[in-house]
């Protein structure tokens, strides 16, 4: 039999899909991530704009049309915040964001499989050169506008044993460690940086997903700086350049206290790349807070930006605030990913002409790609086996990235 597991939202729903993909393998299932003919389908659904609900719900017609009696197993953020919108399209099994491992008993269940009792999930299925390891979930901080920590609860950090136990048995030659607020990761008195010190030993390079600029400090950046072999892209969620937008979402810092973070990155790591988010349009933005929100790009030298509309979520602080116009929203997503763009081709071409490390992950016959440690997308024109750590040089600009020359 055949199951599909397709994910929409986050890095932790791809680490969380890719556990129950994992179990399902060993149930006896041939497993995909892609959309197609399959005997079951579990989506793992997103609710962090309405956008992405709507897809969630939409998701459900979608794998109809290839089987249109194939058993649906929904869990994730959007059946966590309203089952009943999935209730009514005739699924088999609904449950939310937290204990996904219900997915693999109810499979098991219906299926009259042998069921292994799952106190959480197991390990995920390693499909790319870059495993992505969960390291906590859940988040205390109730940013203004932001639905998830209602939905995925309080922060529970996994162990620092149980996550060495999982780095050590990847063969994947990067790690990426994700959460919904790995910033948050505890054990007892230790922090991130203690866990990052533990590290130290392991044969990988390591690369952080989102963190919070609060816990940029001397000691965890030397932290970072011990690590054999650290990738030193810090996406240092950010969401406005102004200060009294930044009070408004409950964001806990100022522009000025962010933007000494980023001075403190660049004094360890000289030639780092501090990606971010940056939203549009926040309830109450005026023009002069927006126009902060683009020259802190410039100010900071991003090189990524991830900008995006605000769009307001039922049941959080900002919903109850007066929205702006949608217009007034468009017109400065599309100046704020203007800017965006620009930042990030000077930030890559100057790189153009310097020695970097690429773990190359696919090709297509022409042309292979992968990720140096700053996060520059690499294309050579050369065949490269998947998972293999090259010395290049980039040449030009090319695509979403650059070309380069094999060393």
């Amino acid at each position: 039999m055949k199951a599909v597991v397709f994910t929409l939202g986050c890095k932790v729903n791809e680490v969380e899909s890719a556990s129950i993909m994992a179990a399902l393998e060993d149930m006896g299932f041939t497993v995909s991530d892609k959309l197609s003919p399959a005997d079951i389908f579990v989506l793992n659904t997103c609710a962090v704009t309405k956008e992405a609900e709507k897809k969630s719900r939409q998701l459900i017609a979608r794998v109809k049309k290839f089987n249109s009696e194939a058993q649906i197993f929904v869990c994730g953020c959007a059946s966590q915040k309203n089952s009943e919108q999935f209730n009514k399209q005739g699924v088999t099994f609904i449950c939310g964001a937290n204990k996904k491992e219900q997915v693999l008993l109810a499979v098991a269940q219906k299926f009259g499989l042998m069921q292994k009792q799952y106190s959480s999930l197991p390990f995920p299925k390693q499909v790319k050169t870059r495993a992505f390891i969960k390291i906590e979930d859940g988040c205390n901080n109730f940013c203004s506008y932001c639905i998830i920590p209602y939905l995925r609860g309080r922060v529970q950090s996994r162990t620092k044993e149980d996550i060495l136990e999982e780095i050590t048995a990847t063969n994947c030659p990067e790690v990426v460690l994700t959460g919904i607020n790995i910033s948050a990761w505890s054990q007892g008195e230790e922090t991130l940086t203690d866990l990052i010190l533990a590290l130290n030993k392991v044969n990988k390079r390591v690369r952080l997903g989102s963190i919070e600029c609060r816990i940029v400090s001397p000691q965890f950046l030397k932290a970072l700086k011990s690590l054999p072999d650290f990738a030193p892209q810090f996406h240092l969620s950010l969401q406005s350049g102004s200060s009294n937008t930044l009070r408004a979402m409950n964001r806990k810092y100022t522009r000025e206290e962010y933007i000494e973070k980023c001075k403190l990155i660049y004094r360890f790591f000289p030639d780092a790349a501090i990606t971010t988010d940056i939203i549009a349009g926040f309830c109450g933005e005026t023009e002069e807070d927006f126009n902060q929100s683009l020259s802190i790009i410039d100010e900071v030298g991003f090189a990524r930006v991830h900008a995006f509309a605000f769009s307001p979520r039922e049941g959080t602080v900002a919903f109850k605030l007066k929205d702006i116009d949608a217009k007034i929203k468009s017109e400065r997503l599309h100046k704020l990913l203007s800017v965006a763009k620009a930042a990030e081709e000077r930030y890559i071409k100057s790189f153009l002409g310097k020695n970097l490390s690429v773990i190359f992950e696919e090709t297509d016959g022409e042309y292979s790609w992968g990720y140096s440690q700053n996060y520059i997308k690499i294309y050579a024109k050369n065949i490269i086996q998947s998972g293999s750590i090259c010395n290049i040089v980039a040449t030009q600009l090319y695509k979403d990235g650059a070309i380069a020359t094999l060393i």
